[in-house]
């Protein structure tokens, strides 16, 4: 079947391109154990842009793409983020974007395979139709339907559940290790047994945490641990003016003791001490959201990370170093992991539909972004004026506007 859409390819000068692109039915599987499956056809309603599409068409424009594509394909439609229509359901939908022969996705190894819709091995949102897995066609909320129709605001959340759910994932994980990483010093210091003691740890490793950075990962993850964890600190660091409306929001969305912090410091020294001050101490957790690489020298080598503090490592690029001396001796603890299951995605869905979100997303036009999808991304999408998120209406007979 052809269809209208944007799709990545190995070109220096047209990485990006939208055309006429055949998509085919595909069987896939959502998890080991289970059978594989041939795809139901949809149509694209909403779907937003995420950092991931704008490395991906780098990538393209250096020829680094091709095991990113489809099997025996030469390209990738992309598009990973949004909600769709399914005609034989006669319903909306959110795409579940990772699949695989894997027992757990946030477990992946090496003798299992995964996929991504839109991202790695098969095709994703941006095209008039696609195919996707009936299992992974994620239902929405009661009550934002009308007349066959979505409503707008809520399709601007529903660009969100990906991200939002790998945050709940980092949430999980942070919670899991902070846990097992210092519950032994709990109950020495508690005097309690380990089960408490493993409670406790859980806690306190939110004490202090420093989250550098502030784009939606950074604003996402700080919401989740404030709801999460009553007696938290948190201190947003990035370079945005504290009266920008994205701090502004961030700020509100983290409505207890949440700080912000402006890098306005000529040397990164001058940063981590205004840093540990404004925090009260060194950080017992630092999460480096921000894809710069002064993230780990802050960190380590400035030492705002403290005795039995946790690294989260989720930036995309930067490379960590540390001096073995300094990490050994204070017990850092450094993770890893982007990914998510579909209980994730599923309470991802459930807090963003009760959420402002929506405030933060613009939309481009589809006429404009179709006539010159690199200019798009470029000049609008991911320039430094850009707004945080970008969406695009992608079939406007399904949205109430």
């Amino acid at each position: 079947m052809t269809v209208n859409g944007t799709y990545f390819q190995n070109d220096a000068e047209k990485p990006l391109v939208y055309g006429p692109v055949e998509i085919t039915n595909v069987k896939r599987q959502r998890l080991r154990g289970e059978e594989l499956k041939e795809g139901i056809l949809c149509e694209p309603v909403m779907i937003g842009f995420c950092g991931t599409d704008n490395e991906l068409m780098h990538m393209g424009s250096e020829g680094r793409l091709t095991p990113k594509f489809p099997e025996g394909t030469n390209r990738l439609i992309n598009g990973h983020e949004g909600i769709v229509w399914v005609p034989d359901e006669n319903r909306f939908a959110i795409v579940l974007i990772r699949g695989g022969d894997s027992w757990d996705p946030t477990r992946y190894t090496e003798d299992e395979t995964y996929f991504e819709y839109g991202c790695d091995k098969a095709d994703g949102l941006f095209a008039d139709k696609q195919y996707f897995n009936p299992d992974m066609l994620l239902k929405i909320p009661d009550g934002y339907v009308k007349d066959g129709k979505l409503d707008l605001e809520f399709a601007k959340k529903m660009v969100f559940p990906d991200p939002y759910a790998c945050m709940l994932f980092q949430l999980e994980r942070m919670e899991d290790l902070g846990s097992a990483h210092n519950f032994r010093v709990a109950m020495k210091k508690y005097k309690c047994d380990e089960q408490t003691a493993r409670e406790k740890a859980k806690e306190e490793v939110f004490d202090r945490t420093v989250i550098f950075g502030l784009g939606t990962t950074g604003m996402f993850i700080g919401d989740l641990i404030c709801r999460n964890h009553k007696n938290a600190k948190v201190l947003f660091v990035a370079r945005s003016s504290e009266d920008s409306p994205k701090v502004k929001f961030a700020m509100k969305q983290a409505n207890q003791w949440a700080a912000y912090l402006q890098n306005t410091y000529s040397s990164e020294e001058e940063l981590a001490q205004a840093i540990i001050e404004k925090m009260g101490g060194r950080a017992t957790l630092f999460i480096g959201v921000s894809g710069a690489n002064v993230e780990h020298r802050i960190a380590f080598e400035h030492k705002v990370l403290g005795c039995n503090g946790v690294y989260n490592s989720f930036s995309l690029g930067p490379q960590i170093t540390f001096d073995t001396m300094p990490f050994g001796f204070e017990n850092h603890l450094i993770m890893g992991s982007i990914n998510f299951r579909q209980d994730h995605m599923e309470k991802a869905i459930e807090l963003l539909a009760q959420s402002h979100y929506n405030e933060i997303v613009e939309l481009i036009d589809r006429d404009e972004f179709a006539a010159d999808p690199i200019g798009a991304y470029k000049n609008k999408i991911y320039s430094k004026s850009a707004p945080m998120k970008t969406a695009v209406i992608w079939n406007p007979k399904y949205v109430q506007v």
